[in-house]
């Protein structure tokens, strides 16, 4: 059994095909390659695969609706290879939860980089659990409705949560009393459009915070975790 990391590329044009192939197996992966979708699968289903490079644009099932699929199978990491014109597609693919892109024409070595970087990245992410989906979840004095999008408090009355919160708040109640750093957070709930040093999620966690602590300003439930990042500090109960 071995440790080396297996990437799979999927692209239409042999020639990049082979290209990357090469490039990544002289610098010690293994690496398998498809045309498109319906070798993708296969190679998928039989193999462990630790890393899918992605192009967008191929005929049949194009690399978005392939990403959809990945995800739907789990977290493995994606990095989708896009053409300049195509930013559209590259933010799309971004908020299906594409971990990276790179725009072709690229150098092999900056390819291999970005392995590299989404690798560690998904590496130090926190043991994957089942996303929080159609249930409804119980914290302290809290109830949430993940289907409806709904936040009760004991009082039963509903406090409205914006896009983003409702992310960041399934992200924590997924992984109650884990300590998950800011890239984390990141990577959980916006994908790569955050860039490394983005400090957005601290005004996220303050604007969570204002809706479900007694006291924002000492916070109960999200605490801080001094040069860590944040911690869900509360039991999670499913009803």
């Amino acid at each position: 059994m071995t440790n080396t990391p297996h990437i799979l590329v999927v692209d239409d044009h042999q020639d990049i095909r082979d290209l990357i192939k090469r490039y990544l197996e002289e610098h010690g992966y293994r690496v398998s390659v498809a045309c498109g979708g319906k070798e993708m699968k296969a190679i998928f289903k039989s193999s462990a695969i630790d890393l899918v490079v992605l192009d967008i644009m191929m005929p049949g099932d194009d690399g978005l609706t392939l990403c959809r699929y990945l995800r739907e199978q789990g977290q493995v990491p994606i990095i989708m290879l896009t053409a300049m014109a195509e930013q559209t597609d590259r933010v799309v693919g971004l908020e299906m939860g594409a971990d990276d892109y790179l725009t072709k024409p690229f150098f092999p070595r900056e390819l291999l980089a970005r392995i590299k970087a989404v690798m560690r990245r998904t590496e130090a992410m926190p043991p994957e659990r089942k996303a929080l989906t159609e249930e409804t979840v119980s914290f302290d004095c809290w109830k949430l409705d993940v289907s409806r999008r709904e936040l009760l408090g004991d009082d039963g009355v509903a406090v409205p949560l914006s896009t983003s919160e409702f992310k960041l708040l399934t992200t924590f109640l997924a992984h109650p009393k884990r300590v998950l750093s800011r890239d984390q957070l990141l990577d959980m709930t916006r994908g790569r459009q955050a860039e490394v040093f983005d400090r957005s999620i601290d005004n996220q966690v303050s604007r969570l915070r204002r809706k479900i602590e007694k006291d924002p300003a000492h916070p109960e439930l999200i605490k801080t975790v001094w040069g860590g990042g944040y911690t869900l500090a509360v039991d999670v109960t499913k009803l």
